[in-house]
């Protein structure tokens, strides 16, 4: 039985850069991975010429140069900025909010208008506020409030405002200027080709073995691996013995359309509360493409259950103290190593997962003295 230094649980972001960096340093790393094909929610697949982003829109962006180096090993990024419009009933308004988002509220022009409506709406709110709603308004206003993120995120937790945490949006950036780029990051872009390729060149010469459940035969995977890391679910691990830690999940609907351009847009949002899904991605214009068709995806935000896929962690009060729970049995495992989304039970940008992984390979190498 061929025995490996590491057994990485899961081909997504993470266990593929652990499993690259290890297998740099001279370790003997196997890879499995339950779902059918390596890259998890990053994963893309071409469909009439163009990279459709199968679990949602994904756009590389960093401040980390070396960050930003050890991608580009794997994949040459092209320049895509996003800029997503949001539409509420029939009206466009541009994201993230800035000066274009204000003139097309209120007809201001300067940032100093701007400022004066933003001063008087943030008043409403005294004191701390007490919940989403309050916290909300007391960063952007009552009309930033109502028409942009209400009911987008009702849709996306499944519960009114005013009985959500506040926490979930700590900061609201405002921008004083005419300027739509959603984020800030110098290092921005989408790899040519999509994220599979980038991930395939990552495990080139590294076995991997798809459609394998870790769960099935546990104690044999055990045995055939000096050390396991595990990138998936945290309490699935501990068998749900503390309970499930609560998700909110997705489901996609994708269609080809036979026109050029649907949207004008790589990403829609729709804030309106009756409307069922939050956005429309059109994948073409992550790449700038002329097809004679296009790919859309509509997304739904969906309440989680078990064997259903999680994708936003709930990090409220309850569900925290669960994970710590969890987390104080991950810390007695021996030779067995934890991390990416599911296994912290956090929402990770990309560059931060591709920290996190190669600072996890990093510290086992100087542990083993390499």
């Amino acid at each position: 039985m061929r025995r490996y230094d590491y057994l990485i649980v899961g081909a997504g972001l993470f266990g593929s850069v652990f499993a690259q960096r290890m297998t740099e340093m001279g370790k003997d790393c196997l890879i499995i991975e339950k779902r059918p094909h390596v890259g998890g929610n990053i994963y893309t697949r071409e469909t009439e010429g163009i990279q459709v982003h199968m679990y949602g829109p994904h756009i590389f962006h960093t401040v980390h140069a070396h960050v930003w180096e050890y991608v580009n090993r794997f994949a040459k990024f092209n320049h895509f900025r996003y800029e997503p419009l949001a539409v509420y009933e029939g009206r466009l308004y541009h994201l993230p909010f800035n000066m274009n988002t204000f003139h097309e509220m209120w007809d201001v022009r300067t940032p100093e208008e701007a400022r004066k409506i933003l001063e008087k709406q943030r008043a409403e709110i005294k004191g701390q506020p007490r919940n989403l709603e309050e916290q909300a308004v007391s960063l952007v206003g009552r009309d930033i409030y109502r028409i942009l993120i209400q009911g987008y995120t009702e849709k996306q937790w499944g519960r009114p405002c005013s009985e959500l945490p506040g926490f979930i949006i700590r900061r609201l950036p405002l921008r004083m200027r005419y300027d739509n780029n959603y984020f800030d990051d110098p290092y921005q872009g989408i790899p040519i080709g999509g994220y599979t390729r980038m991930v395939e060149r990552m495990l080139k010469g590294i076995p991997v073995e798809l459609n394998t459940d870790f769960f099935e035969d546990r104690e044999h995977f055990r045995r055939i691996a000096d050390t396991i890391l595990y990138t998936g679910p945290l309490d699935a691990y501990f068998d749900y013995c503390y309970g499930p830690l609560e998700y909110r999940s997705l489901r996609f609907e994708t269609e080809t359309l036979g026109m050029e351009n649907y949207q004008g847009a790589a990403g829609v949002n729709y804030t309106e509360r009756d409307v069922p899904f939050t956005r429309i991605t059109e994948h073409k214009h992550f790449e700038f493409g002329t097809q004679k068709k296009t790919v859309i995806t509509r997304e739904y935000p969906l309440e989680w259950k078990k064997g259903e896929e999680p994708y936003y962690p709930v990090n409220d009060e309850k569900n925290v103290e669960i994970y710590e729970k969890y987390r104080e049995l991950a810390d007695r495992e021996e030779k067995v190593l934890m991390g990416g989304r599911l296994a912290d039970y956090l929402y990770y940008n990309m560059d931060s997962v591709v920290r996190a992984a190669l600072r996890l390979a990093d510290q086992e190498e100087r542990k083993r003295g390499g």
